[in-house]
C-alpha cells in the first residue's frame, strides 16, 4: 500500500517565505532594477545596461573604500579572535563566578549600535571625555576628529570592546563541551598547557570559532553606525568604509544607479569572502586540526 504524503505542512512555511520575500527578495530586485537604469527625474527611467557597474569597477573612490574596509575587518579579526579565546580560557568553568563572568561579558552585546558610537564619541573627547582628557593630561596628542591614526585606533578599540565578548562566549561554549576525561588523560600523560590547548581545546572550539569568524567578518564588513557616529567617515575620508561611502552616494548625492550597482558588488564581495572563510575552516576541521 502506497504511503500518503501530507503536503499541508508547507502551509506552515508559507508565512516565513512571504516574510523573506517582503523583507529581502523584493528590495533586492528593486536594487537590481535601479542598477541597470538611469533617471533624469520625474520618475522616468532609461535603460543603462552595465554602465554603472563599469563605472564602479573603474572608480578609484570605491577601491580605496574597499581597501579601508578590508584593512578594518582584517585588524578586527586579528585582535578579537585571539583575545576572545584568551578570555574564554581564563574564565571560571563553573560556580557563581562563572555565571557572573557570563553576565558581564554579555553586557556590551546588549547595547544598541548607535549608543555604542555615542558613548565612544563622548569618551574620546578631550574636553569632556574621560579617555581624551586623560591622554591629553599625560601629554599624548589624541584627537580622533583631526588625526587619522587616532580615528582608526578609536573605531578599532570601540569595536573590540563591543564584540570581543561574542567571540569569548562562543569559545567558552566550545570549551564547556569538552569532557573531563580529556583533561584527565592529558594530566596522566603530563601534557603541557600548550599541548592541552593545541590538541584538546582548539580542535573542540573549531566549530564555534568558525561561526565566530564568519559572524565577526560579516558584521565588521557591513559596519556603519558606530564609526559614522564617532568620526562621520573622517578626518577627510580616512575612516570612510564601504557602507559609509555607499550611504553618502545613495542619500547624500542621490546617485541611485551607481549606488545600486555599488551595493550589489558590495553584497557579492561579502558572499565571496564569507564562502572562502567557510571553505577554509571546514577543510581545517576535516583535517582534525
Amino acid at each position: 500500500m502506497e504511503k500518503t504524503v501530507n503536503q499541508k505542512a508547507w502551509f506552515l512555511v508559507l508565512p516565513v517565505l512571504l516574510l523573506v520575500a517582503f523583507s529581502a527578495v523584493i528590495p533586492l530586485m528593486t536594487v537590481v532594477n535601479y542598477s541597470v537604469q538611469d533617471t533624469f527625474g520625474n520618475n522616468e527611467f532609461f535603460w543603462a545596461g552595465l554602465e554603472w557597474f563599469e563605472e564602479m569597477l573603474s572608480s578609484e573612490r570605491m577601491w580605496e573604500a574597499l581597501w579601508r574596509q578590508l584593512m578594518f575587518s582584517g585588524i578586527i579579526l586579528a585582535i578579537e579572535i585571539p583575545l576572545g579565546i584568551f578570555v574564554a580560557l581564563n574564565m571560571p568553568k563553573g560556580g557563581f563566578w562563572s555565571s557572573f563572568c557570563l553576565v558581564v561579558m554579555s553586557l556590551p552585546l546588549l547595547i544598541p549600535w548607535n549608543v555604542v558610537g555615542t558613548i565612544w564619541q563622548i569618551f574620546g573627547r578631550v574636553d569632556i571625555g574621560l579617555l581624551g582628557h586623560t591622554l591629553d593630561a599625560l601629554g599624548i596628542n589624541y584627537n580622533y576628529t583631526q588625526d587619522v591614526l587616532a580615528a582608526w585606533v578609536t573605531i578599532i578599540v570601540m569595536d573590540v570592546w563591543h564584540w570581543t565578548s561574542l567571540v569569548a562566549l562562543l569559545a567558552f561554549a566550545g570549551l564547556k563541551s569538552i569532557p573531563d576525561a580529556y583533561y584527565q588523560a592529558a594530566k596522566i600523560d603530563q601534557a603541557s598547557r600548550w599541548k592541552v590547548f593545541r590538541y584538546i581545546e582548539l580542535p573542540k572550539m573549531m566549530g564555534v570559532l568558525m561561526i565566530a569568524i564568519l559572524l565577526r567578518f560579516m558584521d565588521s564588513f557591513m559596519i556603519y553606525t558606530e564609526p559614522f557616529v564617532v568620526t562621520g567617515g573622517g578626518p577627510g575620508n580616512a575612516t570612510t568604509l564601504l557602507s559609509i561611502d555607499l550611504v553618502k552616494m545613495a542619500l547624500g548625492q542621490f546617485d541611485l544607479g551607481p549606488a545600486a550597482a555599488f551595493s550589489l558588488m558590495y553584497f557579492l564581495v561579502i558572499l565571496l569572502i564569507s564562502w572562502v572563510f567557510y571553505t577554509v575552516m571546514v577543510n581545517l576541521d576535516k583535517k582534525g586540526m
